[in-house]
Parts: structure tokens; C-alpha cells; sequence
């Protein structure tokens, strides 16, 4: 893909593989949009971006409140008319033993690593659409764990391990499903693993000594937004820069509709979605 003149988001770019992917797609010549919780890094992300001749702007949000999604969607609609390519890249790790809640009253994880993205590309299709040929893509993880519809927001027997898996095969059903939607849009979905506890923020938090590379989970998700063998290819799930499958329950076409219907539910656009299917 030819990235001059192409408009990109990238959530979380200010810090890990998110900021080396930032740099490398600014780099040949897309102008980013970076996103991250704090200014000054912010700043520092778009500054290095610039210096090497690429064009960037700073885009502040906290995705852990689904008010901070919307504006967030609202800000990227008022600053450019174009987006090429959207990197659901911004998470939670794994660390901490202690159950969270977002600004909404969701469990963390899955409120940022899921729901947020679920949100974000909603408000923004439309811009996706009117750019097509677009890019979707999800930044999810080999760690994965079926959905407990029963108790999505684990409220009993509660790991930040299991909140983390759950919530990144979250992210895949909702990749297999939206691509169902896209058909015939010009816009594709696909999520991947990037790589393997990576050099990063996250990972050390974690208490895990990493074995990859930033450079070679960016590596991946470059390929996912950029690779011309991925034109029209859509619903798919990679382990690094090989096509892959997930977790069985990606796949299972009623637990997507219910993942759709509780995630349409937790945003309060379902009534919005239903007088859509009947109008």
C-alpha cells in the first residue's frame, strides 16, 4: 500500500509497539494519528514522528470511559475528512490480582481492550467507509478465553489472566463478525497476535521477562494494515505474519450475535441498531 496522502489512528501509539508502529507508517508517509492518555508523550510521539518527515497529531482519551471513546471519535471526524486505516492497538495487561472497573462501572480489561475498540469503530465507520478501500485492524492476543455470557463481567473468580484472555478473544469475535457486516463496503477487519511478550510497558507490569521484540510485533500489525496481499481479505485471524485460527468460540456464530447484542447494549446503541434492522 502506497501510504502517501493516507490517514491513520493507532490507539495506544504513544507507548510500546503501538509508538514503533506509529513511527514506522509516519515514516513512509502517512500522516498518524496518535493516541494516548498522556500529553506529554503525546508530544513526544508526534515530535519524533515530524523529525523524521512524517506528519502526526495528538489525540488525548482515557478508553477506560466510553464518553472519552465518543469524544475521541468526535475529535478524529473534526480534524480530517480521510481515514485509511484504523489499529485498535490500546490495552490492559494481565497484571494485578484485584478486579477493576472502567468509568462505566465494566470490568476493566474488558472495557479497554474490547468494548472501547467495539465503540470506536462504530462511530467511525462511516469515515472508514467514504475512505475505502479501509482497514480495520485489532491488536488481540494468543492468549485467549472463551466468553462466560453468564458472568462476562467476572464478578466470580476473578484473574487478571482470565480477564485479559476474555477480553482479547472478545476482540476476535467481534473482528469475524463485523467482516460478515463489511461485505461488499471496500472496508476489511482483521486481528492478530503480534508477538509474544514483548519488550513493552505492559509485559513488565506483568512481572514476565520478555522474549520478543517490539520491532517484530510491529513487524506484524504493519503487515495487517499495509500488505498488498491482504487487499480484500477480511475476517481473519494472525498468529505474527501467519494466517492463523483462534479460539473455537471466534467462530461460533451465535455466541458473535451475543457478544453483538450485549456489546450494542453496553454502549446504548441498541435501540439506535434495531430501529435500523426494521426501518
Amino acid at each position: 500500500m502506497d501510504l502517501k496522502d493516507k490517514t491513520i489512528l493507532i490507539t495506544g501509539s504513544t507507548d510500546g509497539v503501538g509508538r514503533v508502529v506509529a513511527q514506522r507508517l509516519g515514516g513512509a508517509g502517512a500522516r498518524i494519528l496518535v493516541h494516548g492518555r498522556d500529553a506529554e508523550r503525546g508530544k513526544t510521539t508526534v515530535a519524533d514522528i515530524e523529525a523524521a518527515g512524517g506528519k502526526a497529531e495528538f489525540f488525548a482519551a482515557d478508553l477506560a470511559s466510553l464518553a472519552q471513546v465518543r469524544r475521541l471519535a468526535e475529535a478524529v471526524r473534526e480534524k480530517t475528512d480521510r481515514l485509511d486505516v484504523l489499529i485498535n492497538n490500546a490495552g490492559v495487561g494481565t497484571a494485578g490480582a484485584k478486579r477493576q472497573i472502567s468509568a462505566d462501572g465494566h470490568e476493566l480489561r474488558f472495557a479497554v481492550n474490547y468494548l472501547a475498540g467495539f465503540l470506536l469503530t462504530s462511530e467511525l465507520l462511516p469515515l472508514l467507509k467514504a475512505s475505502a478501500p479501509a482497514r480495520i485492524v485489532n491488536v488481540a492476543s494468543a492468549g485467549q478465553q472463551a466468553i462466560d455470557f453468564g458472568d462476562v463481567m467476572l464478578t466470580h473468580g476473578y484473574s487478571g489472566v482470565r480477564a485479559y484472555c476474555q477480553s482479547k478473544l472478545a476482540q476476535i469475535l467481534f473482528t469475524v463478525d463485523l467482516a460478515e457486516q463489511l461485505k461488499g463496503t471496500g472496508v476489511t477487519v482483521n486481528a492478530l497476535h503480534p508477538a509474544s511478550y514483548m519488550y513493552t510497558t505492559m509485559v513488565r507490569q506483568a512481572g514476565v521477562t520478555p522474549w520478543s521484540s517490539v520491532e517484530t510485533g510491529a513487524d506484524a500489525i504493519v503487515n495487517l494494515a499495509t500488505s498488498p496481499a491482504l487487499e480484500g481479505r477480511s475476517g481473519l485471524y494472525f498468529d505474527g505474519l501467519r494466517e492463523s485460527r483462534a479460539d473455537a468460540q471466534a467462530y461460533d456464530a451465535g455466541a458473535r450475535q451475543q457478544l453483538r447484542s450485549l456489546s450494542l447494549d453496553l454502549v446504548g446503541q441498541a435501540s439506535t441498531k434495531s430501529k435500523e434492522q426494521h426501518s
